[in-house]
């Protein structure tokens, strides 16, 4: 193997080559988790007018403390036929338009309503409780820039804004490979030296996750004819994920009929563990990424390389996996030669969060993962990390 790629070499590989796709406008109501290819800005002032931030009454401040008459009740979306007039006061609701000539609200809990009239005993502010026109947003202003997800928050901010439509990135259209004769469906019956095969449907999860049309291409034993058919398939896409066949064995065809196939491999190989034998290529604008059989390495790989892949070409502003910190728990010794990913478990206490990394770190021991809500990043070195030290870790689901 040549020399060994940095993590963050091979990720400023990946980012170089993962451009954007093309811009569709889609409906807000199906924006959900979609990156924003265009800042969105508001189409109305936010609020649109001035409203009152509470049940209450509409005074003017210079008429308080007294008694007020009450010319008129405000609901919301049913606002005042006429002005306020001097010694009158206006029952509203939150959310209400204050009327003209009204410059304070008071609390209804504060108030005493007698008949017609109301008793008001303190000294209303101006503006006490009225959300001003344009207080949150003003017309044309950004409300959502390029490149940030829309989770539930933001799509309301734009409802709220009046827009309806936003401009994103094409989902990515992603097959996924698995390869090897050993492999089985779960739920087959297993002959001695068969193993069923989980990676796939992992890939694939990791890949929706992220925002990925997914199209799971069926298992691919070690044979030429089955690799070539299965890989031509998945260049047609946009991604083409492949686990299994990528170091040197005999049984090892991935990378090869790649090359015959016309992809360009940019790396082969990464100081990290698990992981090490990953490779990366491009066919025209297709993006291939080989990863590791064991099942751990597969996982790893996914989070470190084909994730930021796949949010970039969504138009992502941060596509890199977005580390933490917490405290180690209990101390761990480096490795003098690659930057190791072990699967841990987080805790929160008083003192903050905590983490200890899972006994069973070898890279096939997939149920072992399962019980992970971490990879904890121990960067390569001599050494140990002691209890006590900080510690990056990136999340797990």
């Amino acid at each position: 193997m040549a020399v060994l790629l940095s993590i963050e070499e091979a990720q400023a590989l990946v980012l170089e080559r993962a451009r954007s796709l093309a811009t569709e406008h889609i409906p807000l109501e199906t924006a959900l988790d979609r990156y924003l290819a265009r800042d969105a800005l508001a189409l109305v002032d936010l609020p649109p007018f001035p409203s009152s931030a509470m049940d209450g009454f509409a005074v003017r401040a210079s008429d308080t403390p007294g008694q007020l008459a009450i010319a008129g009740r405000i609901a919301a979306g049913r606002p005042a036929s006429s002005p306020l007039g001097t010694g009158e006061a206006m029952a509203i609701a939150t959310g209400g338009l204050v009327p003209d000539g009204a410059d304070a609200v008071v609390p209804i809990e504060v108030v005493v309503e007698k008949g017609n009239n109301v008793d008001i005993a303190d000294v209303a502010s101006v503006g006490a409780h009225i959300r001003p026109r344009a207080g949150d947003v003003r017309e044309g202003e950004l409300v959502v820039g390029r490149g940030t997800r829309l989770g539930p928050a933001r799509l309301g901010a734009l409802a709220a804004a009046g827009v309806d439509r936003v401009a994103c990135a094409a989902r990515p259209r992603a097959a996924v490979l698995a390869t090897g004769s050993e492999l089985r469906r779960p739920g087959a019956t297993l002959r001695p030296g068969e193993i069923y095969e989980s990676n796939g449907l992992m890939l694939a999860a990791q890949l929706g996750q992220a925002g990925a049309s997914v199209d799971r291409l069926p298992l691919v034993p070690d044979d030429e004819a089955a690799h070539r058919e299965a890989i031509r398939r998945g260049l047609e896409l946009d991604i083409l994920v492949s686990s299994g066949g990528v170091s040197v064995g005999p049984h090892d065809l991935v990378r090869r009929i790649e090359r015959e196939l016309g992809v360009e491999e940019v790396f082969w190989g990464v100081a990290v563990k698990p992981g090490k034998p990953v490779a990366f290529g491009v066919h025209g604008k297709t993006l291939v990424f080989g990863l590791p059989g064991n099942p751990v390495s597969s996982l790893v790989a996914f989070e470190l390389f084909v994730r930021p892949a796949v949010l970039a070409l969504q138009g992502a502003a941060e596509p890199l996996p977005h580390f933490l910190s917490a405290t180690l728990l209990r101390g761990i010794r480096r490795n003098p030669h690659r930057t190791e990913l072990a699967r841990a478990r987080t805790r929160l206490d008083d003192h903050g969060i905590g983490i200890e990394l899972l006994g069973g770190q070898e890279s096939h021991m997939i149920a072992r993962a399962a019980e992970a809500d971490a990879l904890a990043l121990v960067p390569r070195g001599e050494g140990a990390l002691g209890a006590g030290e900080t510690i990056r870790y990136l999340p797990l689901g």
